[in-house]
C-alpha cells in the first residue's frame, strides 16, 4: 500500500514539473504556422535550434550588465556564442499564449523575409527548452532613438546626410515588408537599429501581421506604442499598411526635430510630436520644430531638404489613411529629396519632382482634417495600398 501511495505522489510531482513546458508546447502547437511538429517546422524553415544552456552561458546567466534593452515582449541581452559570434538574445517576459504567439510570429516572418535593412534571425531555442529565446545578429550602435534624443545623443549628430540615409533605408525596409504582405505595426525609432556605419536594421516583429492581398484591412484591437499609433486604426480597429505609414511619419519628424515622439513635459497640445509637427507646419513655424544644429539656418540645400521632408511627414500624418502615400511612394519621394543635396532642387528628369517638397517661400499646408485630394503620384507599386 505504501508503495502505491509513493508512486501516485511521484506521478503528481512529475505532472507539476512538466506543466510549464507543456504550456509552451500546447501554445506552439496551436499556432497555425507550426504545423504538426513545430520543431520539425522550424528546421524546415531554416531556423537553427539553440541549446538553452549555450545561450545561458553566452549571456553569463542573463546578467543584467549585458542587457541591451527591452523589446516589445522581452528583454534583449548581448551574448557570445561558443563559435565566437556576438549575438543579441531576446528572452520572453513570460511564457503565456500571447507571448508564445508573438515568438512564433517573429520566427515565421524573419525566416521568410530577407532584406539588408531587416535584422537577421540566427535561430531560437527548442520547444522543449525551459524558456523561449530568440537569437539575432548583434547590431552594435544602438537605436535611432538613442542617437536623436537618448543616451548617445550629441549636438548636431547624426548629421543631416546621415539622417537622410536613415530615413531612406527605413522606408525601403517597410516598403519591402508591405510588398511581401506584412505590416510591421510597431514602427518607431526604438525599433530601428544602427550598425557602426549608421546602416539601418529594422527590428521587433512580434506585433507584425500578415496581410492577405484580397483584404482591404484587418480588424484587430489596436496595438503599438503611444505617439506612433495610427489614429484611424486606434478609432476604427482597422489595420492597413497605411498604419505603418503614419508611424513612419512620426519617425520623419523625429529625424527633423531630434525630439521624442511623446514628452509629457511639453505643452499639453504638443505632448504627441505628431500634433506638435502639424501645428508648427500649419502655422508656418517650421523653424521652431527643426533641430537648429543640423544646418537648417546655415545651409540652403539642407533647409530645402528639411522643408521637403517636413511636407512628406505631414502627408504621412494625415488622419485619413487614404490620404497618405504608400511606403513605395515615400521611398521615391525621399530619393528625390536626397537629390536636392547637390542641386538645391529636385531633378527635372523625374515627373513627380514638383510634389516632392515645399519651396522655401511656400510652407503653407492644409490640415490633415481638411485635405480633399488623395496623395498624387504617377508611380505604380505592386500590392497597391488601400
Amino acid at each position: 500500500m505504501a508503495g502505491v501511495i509513493f508512486l501516485i505522489h511521484r506521478r503528481r510531482q512529475n505532472r507539476k514539473s512538466y506543466a510549464g513546458s507543456s504550456l509552451i508546447t500546447r501554445n506552439i502547437l496551436s499556432y497555425p504556422s507550426s504545423m504538426k511538429d513545430p520543431e520539425k517546422a522550424n528546421i524546415a524553415m531554416g531556423v537553427h535550434l539553440f541549446d538553452y544552456n549555450e545561450l545561458e552561458e553566452a549571456t553569463n546567466n542573463f546578467d543584467s550588465k549585458k542587457e541591451l534593452g527591452d523589446g516589445g515582449y522581452g528583454t534583449v541581452y548581448k551574448g557570445k556564442l561558443r563559435d565566437g559570434r556576438v549575438v543579441a538574445v531576446k528572452r520572453l517576459y513570460e511564457n503565456n499564449c500571447k507571448r508564445v504567439e508573438q515568438f512564433m510570429n517573429e520566427i515565421d516572418i524573419l525566416t521568410r523575409l530577407h532584406h539588408p535593412n531587416l535584422v537577421t534571425l540566427y535561430g531560437c531555442t527548442s520547444r522543449h527548452s525551459s524558456e523561449l529565446l530568440l537569437v539575432y545578429e548583434y547590431i552594435p550602435n544602438g537605436t535611432v532613438a538613442d542617437h536623436l534624443h537618448g543616451g548617445d545623443s550629441r549636438r548636431g549628430s547624426p548629421s543631416w546626410n546621415t539622417r537622410m540615409k536613415i530615413a531612406i533605408e527605413t522606408a525601403n525596409a517597410l516598403a519591402y515588408l508591405h510588398a511581401s504582405d506584412v505590416i510591421h505595426r510597431d514602427v518607431k525609432t526604438n525599433n530601428i537599429l544602427l550598425d557602426n556605419n549608421f546602416c539601418v536594421k529594422v527590428a521587433d516583429f512580434g506585433l507584425s501581421r500578415l496581410f492577405p492581398t484580397h483584404l482591404t484591412h484587418v480588424s484587430t484591437a489596436p496595438q503599438g506604442t503611444p505617439g506612433y499609433v495610427d489614429p484611424e486604426y486606434h478609432e476604427c480597429y482597422q489595420l492597413t499598411d497605411k498604419s505603418d505609414v503614419y508611424s513612419f511619419g512620426v519617425v520623419l519628424v523625429e529625424l527633423i526635430s531630434s525630439l521624442p515622439a511623446v514628452d509629457i513635459c511639453r505643452h499639453r497640445h504638443e505632448i504627441n510630436l505628431s500634433n506638435m509637427a502639424i501645428n508648427k507646419i500649419q502655422s508656418n513655424l517650421l523653424h521652431e520644430l527643426v533641430d537648429s544644429n543640423i544646418g537648417f539656418d546655415t545651409d540652403d540645400n539642407i533647409r530645402s531638404m528639411i522643408t521637403a521632408m517636413a511636407e512628406l511627414a505631414f502627408q504621412c500624418l494625415q488622419n485619413d489613411g487614404d490620404m497618405r502615400p504608400s511606403m513605395q511612394e515615400v521611398v521615391e519621394a525621399l530619393l528625390r529629396i536626397q537629390r536636392m543635396n547637390k542641386t538645391g532642387k529636385t531633378d527635372k528628369g523625374h515627373p513627380d519632382d514638383d510634389d516632392a517638397g515645399l519651396s522655401k517661400n511656400n510652407t503653407s499646408l492644409v490640415s490633415p482634417d481638411s485635405v480633399t485630394a488623395k496623395w498624387s503620384s504617377s508611380l505604380t507599386t505592386p500590392n497597391g495600398s488601400t
